[in-house]
């Protein structure tokens, strides 16, 4: 098309409105871009989290685990088509044995002939020895009926009656003896089995229980835990680093006609990786919604450092001085991998593998005591934070702050002071994972049982899970704790006592404390 037809002003216009709306088409498809990215992320980071695996290795990390799996396979394809001399092969390595705590039962197969004549000539056989094998059996749930008797005596002087005093109850006017309860809460909570299975798998075996009736056992062990769970959480306070987390938990709204959303929080202090002799416990504390209030409620005496994400409902926590944040370098990390997984860039790619290079460090000093853990971090995680600093502030001055790996690195360096803070205490860790692992428990059992029938369910599920998580890290077995500890609160255990009741504490020959005293 000809200019001809326009004056000078005329075609300055033109060029300009013409340089305006490529301008704005250009910012059209750069927010285009941006929105497109930021979906990408999102659906990623919700495929990872309904469907994927929790670990965050690099692509390059990932395809040598998968190249070392399909050379093994092709190893063991080869071994299997060879023909081995039975003469030349070498023993195999002997299998572990079984646990020697399981009772055994043995079965003696003699020979058809049976053991006093010899098949061939008919000579007296003897002894030579023995093969023996052992495998593992198993055997269903066997429940039983306990039938206690108190016989009654009568004096022939003065007819006064004798009977051995009725033994504790673990429900009033109840059939369920204390392991049957404790049975009942760890197969919910710990093995993640609902009440109507169990009550399915019950009736298989000829038991006709009502799902309520489980309901209340579940109730009753509960409120017998309670002075176990208020103790764990006294000791919990007095530690001086606390790590937290919470996640949804769907509760059963029936004015409403549909579950709304309540939440779980956990509380752990466990120091063993800063080589602490200390035990490690946990608390778990229902709310009906996310508000900072709860957190505030439950460490209103609580003074050291806590660990946590990014929820601006600690911030009032941390105003008070009274507690130091601890940020988590496990999520500022997840935000740039879940960036990197849709979109890879020599960007991501590097802050990823600097970021690795600190976890590296902490591998290899997890278990020292603070002082080398401290010294270390300061001679070598120092300069690999540095860098990593001079990276981010580079790539926030060349990026949009509206892209996805801005954001993350903003959420990064506005926490900068929180997430360096355990470089120079080597009690501190490098992350919030130890609350995350506290949640994973709850994650698979909350796929189960669907949602909490009430607040009081809610609050009766974070009580038991603080005994079956406690008990879990001091090396105890849940089931066996509940069952023993339960009988012993319910004889009226004496409140002076309650530390020799904590999982770290107890042990299974426990006396009781009546034949202590």
């Amino acid at each position: 098309m000809s200019d001809a037809g326009f004056s000078s002003p005329d075609k300055d216009a033109r060029i300009a409105e013409l340089e305006a709306a490529l301008a704005s088409a250009r910012a059209d498809i750069s927010a285009r871009d941006i929105l497109i990215d930021t979906l990408r992320v999102q659906i990623a980071r919700l495929r990872r989290m309904q469907f994927g695996t929790s670990s965050e290795k690099l692509a390059h990390e990932m395809a040598q685990l998968e190249l070392a799996l399909e050379e093994l396979e092709a190893e063991a394809v080869v071994a299997s088509t060879q023909r081995v001399d039975p003469l030349s092969a070498e023993r195999p390595a002997p299998i572990r044995a079984l646990p020697a705590h399981l009772p055994r039962e043995e079965q003696r197969i003699e020979p058809e002939q049976g053991n006093c004549t010899c098949p061939d000539c008919g000579g007296a056989l003897r002894p030579l020895g023995q093969d023996s094998d052992e495998m593992l059996d198993a055997v269903p749930v066997q429940w039983r009926v306990v039938r206690t008797i108190r016989p009654k005596y009568s004096c022939r002087a003065c007819d006064k009656i004798v009977q051995a005093a009725a033994p504790v109850k673990a429900i009033a006017r109840g059939k369920a003896t204390f392991a049957t309860l404790a049975h009942v809460v760890v197969a919910k909570f710990d093995h993640h089995l609902p009440l109507y299975r169990q009550a399915e798998m019950m009736a298989a075996q000829g038991i006709e229980l009502d799902r309520s009736t489980l309901a209340g056992w579940a109730g009753q062990a509960s409120a017998l835990l309670d002075p176990i769970v208020s103790r764990i959480r006294e000791v919990g306070l007095t530690a001086a680093k606390i790590h937290t987390d919470d996640t949804p938990v769907p509760m059963l709204d029936p004015g409403r006609g549909k579950t709304a959303t309540g939440r779980l929080w956990a509380y752990v202090v466990d120091d063993r990786a800063a080589g602490a002799a200390s035990p490690p416990l946990v608390w778990y504390h229902f709310t009906q919604d996310r508000t900072g209030a709860h957190p505030r409620a439950q460490l209103d005496r609580f003074s050291g450092f806590l660990q946590a994400d990014g929820y601006a409902g600690y911030d009032q926590l941390y105003a008070t001085n009274r507690i130091t944040e601890v940020a988590c370098w496990a999520h500022f990390r997840r935000k740039i991998f879940d960036i990197h997984t849709t979109s890879p860039t020599p960007l991501t790619t590097d802050l990823l593998a600097r970021i690795a290079a600190l976890y590296k460090i902490e591998d290899e000093i997890r278990g020292a005591l603070p002082d080398v853990r401290r010294r270390t971090r300061l001679e070598r995680a120092t300069l690999v934070i540095e860098a990593l600093r001079i990276a981010l502030d580079d790539a926030l001055r060349r990026l949009s702050p509206k892209s996805e790996v801005a954001k993350a690195i903003a959420y990064g360096r506005k926490r900068w002071t929180a997430l360096t803070r355990f470089v120079d205490d080597g009690r501190l860790e490098i992350d919030n994972n130890i609350a995350e692992r506290a949640m994973r428990s709850i994650a698979i059992g909350r796929k189960n049982w669907l949602f909490a029938g009430s607040k009081a369910g809610g609050e009766r599920a974070a009580a038991i899970y603080t005994v079956i998580g406690t008990c879990k890290l001091n090396g105890v077995e849940p089931q066996a704790y509940i069952a023993d500890v339960i009988a012993k609160i319910a004889a009226d255990w004496p409140a002076s006592r309650w530390d020799e009741l904590m999982p770290w504490n107890w042990r299974p020959d426990c006396q009781r404390f009546a034949q202590a005293a």
